[in-house]
Formats: structure tokens, sequence, C-alpha cells
């Protein structure tokens, strides 16, 4: 049987995937979409960035019911989470988000093809059916080819992932009992959104983390705020801990870490263990040696300035290359790839992708933390704002966190943003659109802001930063 011939062929759905495949279908290239899943999305929409945000959704309804209505003069007694269908709502958020993703798809004249791709050469990939699947297995060939297969969780060499009672994030978002004692391995994104979830609903949380910091990459003065805060949701934290065993006995599993300070070991026990020590790029099963795709020694695919691999039209994005593992860092490196294939010259600028965690109070920064400036020995100016002193936080009984900002000292061009607080990860989006411009932080200042919002902390705290006091509250 003949190579199926296309001008662009793309291997993952998941969103570094989906939105190459839209952009190429816009820009009028014959497109394919290859997933070996029976659904699309990858792991952000199915396992990932969706349904953990339908789950913190719930359990962020649910903890303010039973902590903050009474002061609001709300009367909610007996209430209780149902934890499988507040799994099964999960579920029918990520259906219906994956379906999207079917119509964009028939939408944009994209095929899409189920089954497991490996390539043959640097223009030939084979497609193997997928597992019960009714296609059959067939070649094609592309002039280009785009490497979107994404990550899978990380663990321990010592550690046995059972996915029962060991388990990775894919099945917290799966339990459909409440652990009595969630033990979490990590103390980043992943761990703390996760153990966020589960210490609303009433279970012990623990996190044992290696560093001295949780979120230990982003600005340190976020991790500090946002620490005090889950403490006080009552989860606990073991920092500065290096995990030694992590076992499984029964329904019980018991963890050893060893104190970076010294002293006796910390000794856990629980009924699940969730670990989050990060994830790993996936390229088994590719065959990229066939193609002459070359790895870094991280098992990252290497790419040049235009993610291009070591072979002329052979490209790759998000997860699988380095970088940040954010879904829209993937998709803004589909787009710039669509784009480049098209003969286009699109810009993408890696320090302005936003981190985000979608804890409450939610966290988010962009550009450089007041760690990395210091570390280039670079000039800069510091200005912050209490979310105690916002009018829109007080009303909403949401007044834990700040927003700081940081600048040049001699222009006042903003380099960097980060904040903890309210509807951090929509208000974050204002932060890298004036940092796009190159804005200063007194323009921001300048600036109207609706009154009363939680967005005017961001604009108080460039007047901060520019020297000028704060206007309002």
């Amino acid at each position: 049987m003949p190579a199926t011939a296309y001008d662009v062929l793309i291997i993952g759905s998941g969103p570094g995937g989906y939105i190459a495949a839209v952009r190429c279908g816009q820009l009028g290239l014959k497109t394919a979409l290859i997933e070996k899943y029976p659904t699309l999305g990858g792991t952000c929409l199915n396992v990932g960035c969706i349904p953990s945000k339908a789950v913190l959704e719930s359990t962020e309804l649910y903890h303010k019911a039973t902590e903050q209505f009474a002061a609001h003069g709300i009367d909610a007694d007996n209430l209780r989470a149902d934890l499988p269908r507040l799994m099964a709502r999960k579920d029918q958020v990520v259906k219906k988000v994956c379906d999207g993703v079917v119509y964009l798809m028939k939408k944009n004249k994209v095929d899409v093809i189920h089954g497991t791709a490996s390539f043959v050469d640097a223009t030939t990939v084979q497609v193997a059916p997928a597992a019960g699947g009714s296609e059959e297995g067939q070649q094609l060939t592309a002039k280009n080819i785009i490497i979107a297969t994404g990550s899978k969780p990380s663990s321990l060499p010592f550690i046995t992932l059972d996915k029962e009672r060991v388990i990775t994030s894919t099945e917290a978002l799966a339990l459909r009992e409440l652990p009595q004692h969630l033990i979490i391995v990590g103390g980043g994104v992943i761990g703390l959104e996760l153990g966020s979830v589960y210490a609303r609903l009433g279970s012990k949380v623990s996190v044992v983390e290696y560093t001295d910091a949780i979120i230990p990459t982003m600005d340190r003065t976020l991790g500090k705020e946002l620490l005090r805060s889950l403490k006080k949701q009552g989860l606990e934290f073991y920092l500065s801990h290096k995990v030694t065993a992590v076992t499984r006995e029964g329904a019980t599993v018991k963890l050893t870490a060893s104190p970076a300070a010294g002293g006796a070991d910390l000794q856990l026990a629980g009924d699940y263990c969730l670990v989050s020590v990060g994830r790993r790029p996936f390229t088994d099963g590719l065959n990229l040696a066939a193609a002459g795709v070359e790895l870094d020694e991280k098992g990252r695919v290497k790419v040049d300035e235009d993610l291009q691999t070591t072979v002329p039209g052979i490209w790759a994005i998000g997860d699988v290359v380095r970088g940040a593992m954010l879904a829209h860092k993937a998709s803004d490196e589909g787009v710039f790839v669509a784009e480049r294939i098209a003969g286009q010259k699109p810009h993408l600028n890696y320090l302005l992708i936003p981190g985000v965690v979608y804890t409450w109070p939610e966290v988010a920064g962009v550009g450089y933390t007041e760690e990395q400036l210091q570390e280039l020995g670079r000039a800069y100016k510091a200005g912050s704002f209490p979310y105690s002193a916002s009018g829109r936080a007080v009303a909403g009984s949401d007044t834990e966190g700040l927003v700081k900002v940081l600048t040049d000292a001699q222009t006042d061009e903003i380099l960097g943003v980060h904040m903890i607080g309210p509807r951090i990860a929509d208000i974050i989006a204002e932060a890298v659109g004036v940092m796009h411009f190159r804005a200063a932080a007194e323009d921001v200042g300048m600036m109207s802001h609706a009154h009363p919002t939680y967005a005017e902390a961001f604009k108080e705290a460039c007047l901060n930063a520019a020297g000028i006091g704060a206007l309002n509250m």
C-alpha cells in the first residue's frame, strides 16, 4: 500500500500537538494528527491540567462552604463531599473539553489517525493500529513531521509505582475513596495542587520535599507565602528531607526520609503515597534513530532556536524538548513551528511564559525572579502590595497574599512579576501583556484599573516599585 503524503504530520495530540494541527490547518497545510489513545488532548486534557482544575474547583467550593460561609451570614449545615460524584463531574468536564478538540480537527480539516507512530526514515512514519481499534496499520509520509509526544511522571529508582497505593498524579485524579493519610513525595506544583484537593476534603496530607522550600523554581517569596497558607489549611511539611525508601504492606504505605540537618530518620505511614518528583520526556517507541533524530543527556529531543531537530524537516515541541513543562508553553511552540513551516517569522520569548500554581491562594510568576537578578548582578528595584490592603480582597474574605514587581533600577522596565493571592492565574496575564511591550512600572501605575478589583494590587505594586505611594485600598 503506498504511503499517504502530507505537508505536516504531527505525533501526539496534547496541547502542543493539537494546537499545532489547528494552526497548520488554518494556514492551508495538509495535516494529519496521530494519537495512540482513544481520546485527543494528551496528558493535559485527559489526566492533567483539565481534570486537576475540575477537582480543585469542586473542593475549593466545598472548602469555602465549610470554612467561610458562616462569616458571610450563610448557614450550610450537614455538608458532605461525595468523592465518586465529584470525580464523575470531573470525567464529564474532561469529555466535554476533549470533544471540543475533535471538533477543532474537523473544522480545520485535520486528519486524525489513532495508532502508535514510529519512524521508518526521516520522512516516513509507520502507524500501528491502536489496540482494539478498527483502523488498519499504515505508512504516512510528510514534508514536515512534528514530535509532540509529551512527558510521563518520573519516579525515584527505589520506588515501585504499583498505581494502587503508591501512585502518580494520574491515579490521584481518579481515586474513588478519600485517603486517610496521603503522603506526597515532592513539594512542586503537582504535589501541592493534589495535596490541596485532598486536604480540603478531610485527608491528612504530609509533604516531603528534598529542597528547603516548596515550589523551589519560583521566586522564593511565593514559596514562603504559600507554605504559610497551606499549613493553615492543615497540610504538614517536611522540607530538606531526602526520601530513602517507600514500601507497601497491604493497605499501608511507609516512607523513610533522612533530614539534611542530620538526626533521626523521618518515618511516615499512610494509606496512599503520591510520588510527584517531576516528569520525563516521553519518546519511547518512536524509533528516532531511524530518522537520525538525536536526544540530549536528559533524554530530550535536541532542537535549535527554531525548534527543528538535528534532521531538517523534523521538529519537536512541548515537554519532549528543553524548557518548562507547561501546557501553554507547548501550545505556543506548536503555533511557532506551524508558522515557521508556512514560511512566516514568528517570535517566542520564553522569559515571558508564566508559571501558575492552582492552589488557593493561587500563585503565578513571569520574568526574572529576585534570586535570578541577584545571581546576574543586575541592579533592580522591588515593589509590593499586600492583598490585606485590597478593598476587593477584604470584601471577598481573600486577603492572603501579595503582588511583587521587580524593575530595572535605571529604566523602570518591569523585569519580573510574582503574585500569590485570589484570581492570580488570570491576573498574571496582564503582567505578561505589559512586559511583552516592555512597559515600565510607572506605565502600569498610570493605567486605569476598575475599582474595586483584585487586579488593582498589580497596579499598586507597580506604583510602589516606581517609588510612588499607594493610591487605593
